[in-house]
């Protein structure tokens, strides 16, 4: 499955928001993204044929990188430890 599922976003928005109901903050937001992403490309490994689902990666790929130049551009240090956090190159 591509999506992922309740408790997973759950304890995401927990991880990473600033309380249990912050899930529009930049930082949850890239967080989903992240984890969405790492669905779509364990899905892509077994169905390389499926350009429809590798189409949406790209553009999740990119709603994450102008989401973590947000962040960057509003506070560095943020945005460092973001990328610790989820384990991205940077």
């Amino acid at each position: 499955m591509m999506s992922i599922d309740k408790n997973k976003k759950i304890k995401i928005i927990k991880d990473f928001g600033s309380n249990e109901i912050d899930s529009g903050s930049a930082d949850v937001q890239v967080a989903i993204l992240t984890e969405r992403i790492k669905n779509l490309t364990e899905h892509l490994k077994t169905h390389k044929k499926d350009f429809g689902s590798r189409r949406g990666l790209l553009s999740m790929v990119g709603q994450r990188r102008n989401l973590l130049k947000y962040i960057k551009n509003k506070n560095e240090d943020r945005y460092l430890n973001l990328i610790k956090k989820l384990g991205l190159r940077r």
